[in-house]
Formats: structure tokens, C-alpha cells, sequence
């Protein structure tokens, strides 16, 4: 017998928001490269974004009866993280179950399958990401698990992990290294902040870089 789970353990909302402060690109980096999800998983909007706690759903191929279940018992704030075999040609997804989305205060979807009524997904602002754009429809035939770990776009996902998304991409983030990566993410952004800052005081890319000691090691006689 199959059982609904709830997050065993949400993020607190102010690890949530301390991380929303930053681009899934600063977070990857940050984090030693680390919780990149697949760069072809895009929001149908560049200026959709999403930060929250992964509400995880697996479905089979063409089948969103289990995103549905999803849908109903995500809380306000979980991110739905479908895992549906990477299939696109399937538009698992549309503005009805957006606007019932909405209506519960989700924010946002992430799906390794496809979605439809693209248009209409930009008018609502409800951030959505995923592998393609598709109008097939699909069945409502396949029980599947609900917040068990998943693979999407590369990555091993578990329930109430950060996920992390706008017009670049996403990542994701351990629940238990929230405030670590955080840090480092602030770190980050201060740190190219600086490179900024020199470049416009005339400072060179070697210079800001650090890259002479660098090229010259590797045989580069710099002479133009």
C-alpha cells in the first residue's frame, strides 16, 4: 500500500530566505560546484524564480495522476520536484493546476517531464521549470511515492532539500548545509564585488585574476 508522506523536516524560513538572496549560479559555485541541476531543465519565463523546500513526487511517463496528489497536499512555500523519467513528450502540466498552485500558496514547479499553456503560465507568474514545452496530454493511471528521495536532472533530491531557480537554471541545496552555503554564498558575491570595483579602476583581468604566476607556469609568454 502506497501512503501520502509530508516533508519529514522543512527548512526553517530564514534559511530559506537567506539563500533566496543569492543566484542558483553564486550557490553552485559557492558550494564547491556542487547541486547543479541539468542545464536543458529552464523556467517556461525568464523572470520566474523559486526558492523552497522540495515537496518531491515521482510519476511514471505521461501519467500526472501522482503530481495531482502532490499538488493537493504540498503545503504553502514547497517547491513540487516531479520525477517522471526525464520523458518530454508529455505536457504533464498547465495553467489549471497552476492556478490550483496558487491557491495554496506553492512556490513553484520543478519537472523532469514537460508542460503546456505556456502563455498563460507567464500570465499567472507561477514559477515553473522544466525539460520541454508539450501539448500531449497525459493518463491518471500510476500510483507512484511521494517524498522519497529523487532523481532530477542529475541530482539526488531529498524531501525539504533548498531548491534554488531562476532564468540560469537551478540548484540545490542540503537542508543541513543551509546556513553554511549561505555564508559562502555571501562570501562569493563580496568577493566579485571587489573584481568589479578594480576592473573599473583600471585594473587588468590578469591583475584581478592572479593568473600571471599562473600562465607562466604554463608556458604562456604574455607579450602583445
Amino acid at each position: 500500500m502506497t501512503h501520502i508522506k509530508d516533508i519529514a523536516k522543512r527548512p526553517s524560513k530564514v534559511d530559506i530566505d537567506a539563500l533566496a538572496r543569492f543566484s542558483p549560479a553564486t550557490i553552485h559555485e559557492a558550494q564547491g560546484r556542487r547541486g547543479a541541476l541539468s542545464s536543458r531543465l529552464k523556467p517556461v519565463d525568464y523572470r520566474m524564480k523559486l526558492c523552497g523546500p522540495a515537496f518531491t513526487v515521482k510519476c511514471a511517463p505521461r501519467d500526472n495522476i501522482m503530481l495531482q496528489l502532490a499538488i493537493n497536499y504540498a503545503k504553502p512555500g514547497d517547491i513540487i520536484v516531479v520525477s517522471a523519467g526525464e520523458y518530454e513528450e508529455a505536457g504533464s502540466f498547465g495553467d489549471v493546476l497552476a492556478n490550483a498552485c496558487l491557491a495554496k500558496g506553492i512556490g513553484g514547479l520543478v519537472t523532469d517531464s514537460g508542460v503546456r499553456d505556456t502563455l498563460q503560465l507567464r500570465e499567472l507568474g507561477f514559477p515553473v521549470f522544466s525539460l520541454s514545452v508539450c501539448i500531449k496530454g497525459t493518463v491518471k493511471e500510476t500510483i507512484a511515492s511521494v517524498n522519497d528521495p529523487v532523481i532530477v536532472g542529475g541530482e539526488i533530491i531529498n524531501p525539504g532539500d533548498i531548491v534554488i531557480g531562476d532564468a540560469d537554471g537551478l540548484v540545490i541545496v542540503r537542508q543541513e548545509e543551509a546556513q553554511e552555503v549561505a555564508q559562502l554564498s555571501q562570501a562569493r558575491d563580496d568577493a566579485e564585488a571587489g573584481y568589479i570595483e578594480a576592473y573599473k579602476q583600471g585594473k587588468s583581468v590578469i591583475e584581478v585574476s592572479k593568473l600571471e604566476a599562473v600562465l607562466k607556469a604554463k608556458g604562456l609568454i604574455v607579450g602583445i
